[in-house]
């Protein structure tokens, strides 16, 4: 069994890819496995990929998974995982480096803690600007309580730092159903998973380890995009809410969740001139549905707890007359 998993989505980054293969080189060891998944780009990634599969494999163990159709990142991340055999899981982003030996450091400190999952702090790449992004947990190199990290609802706290791929998790979690991501979603594909872990893993850590260089401003991520794929947090956070209302703690968890869903409506309400007028409308519907699905005694309490400003546009659009496009 190797020690570590590294899943690696890539979907057309022939203009990026190879500094996060160069990356993976310089965190190599013989007991460490990268799984590289090409999510049938459109563009030189697989040719890239193909060639540095056979370069890294003199190195560590090496898996090329090129998928038949394109699923977006939860499908291709799950694909890797489908394979995975390593001890330790750790999930990357194609367009994203690592600093050298980065890997190497955070299976020690894993194992060195014993805990299901470790987080990790992260910098913030835009163009040649860095800014170091921290996890919002004070207690750095001590095993806690996930579920205790959800709380309190009026604050950021470790499930508003959703990135898959800034920690290491430990197979048994695998095993266990809790790594997988919902097949289909094209963005917030972190949200629902990281609820999920916080609430049924059993122990985490935070440590103080800086090697993930993620990449913002890429043409043709979803961030910068405003189609229709960017919708699907809707679908991620009824998941979400959904899940933690079946949870026998849900009147201590549920505002939370609910709070953070109204959160990301209304800054992509704020946001709503960079998507394509079709889908601005449709945006407008499907939150005004979202809101009336969600549990409404939570939903009063968050509300009144907000700044006037977004308390005052979310009860305007709850208020909103359904339409036919309000079930999409």
């Amino acid at each position: 069994m190797p020690k570590l998993s590294v899943i690696v989505p890539f979907y057309n980054v022939q203009q990026y890819a190879q500094d996060i293969l160069r990356s993976l080189r310089a965190n190599a060891r013989e007991d460490f496995e990268f799984i590289l998944v090409d999510d049938k780009s459109k563009d030189e990634t697989p040719n890239i990929l193909q060639r540095a599969a056979e370069d890294l494999s003199k190195v560590a163990q090496v898996r090329f998974l090129a998928r038949e159709e394109n699923g977006g990142l939860a499908t291709a991340r799950n694909t890797g995982l489908d394979e995975a055999r390593g001890e330790y899981l750790v999930f990357l982003d194609g367009d994203d480096w690592l600093a050298p030996g980065y890997l190497g450091e955070l299976v020690a400190a894993i194992e060195k803690l014993g805990c299901d999952f470790v987080r990790t702090d992260h910098v913030k790449a835009t163009a040649r600007a860095r800014s170091v992004h921290r996890v919002p947990v004070g207690r750095r190199w001590e095993v806690l309580d996930p579920r205790e990290a959800i709380l309190p609802a009026d604050r950021t706290t470790s499930v508003d730092y959703p990135y898959a791929w800034a920690g290491a998790f430990h197979r048994r979690l695998l095993d266990r159903g809790l790594l997988h991501f919902t097949d289909g979603l094209r963005t917030a594909e972190d949200r629902p998973w990281i609820w999920r872990l916080h609430r049924e893993a059993e122990s985490f850590a935070v440590v103080s380890l800086l090697g993930v260089f993620y990449r913002r401003g890429v043409a043709g991520s979803l961030t910068q995009i405003g189609d229709v794929r960017q919708l699907d947090f809707i679908r991620a956070f009824d998941q979400v809410v959904a899940e933690t209302a079946a949870d026998p703690e849900a009147g201590r968890l549920l505002p939370k969740a609910v709070r953070t869903y109204c959160a990301i409506i209304a800054h992509h309400l704020s946001e709503i001139e960079k998507f394509e007028p079709p889908v601005a409308r449709q945006l407008r519907v499907m939150s005004a549905a979202a809101l009336r699905r969600m549990p409404q005694d939570a939903l009063e309490e968050v509300l009144d707890s907000m700044d006037v400003t977004r308390s005052t546009r979310l009860r305007r659009l709850r208020r909103r007359v359904p339409t036919a496009k309000a079930a999409a």
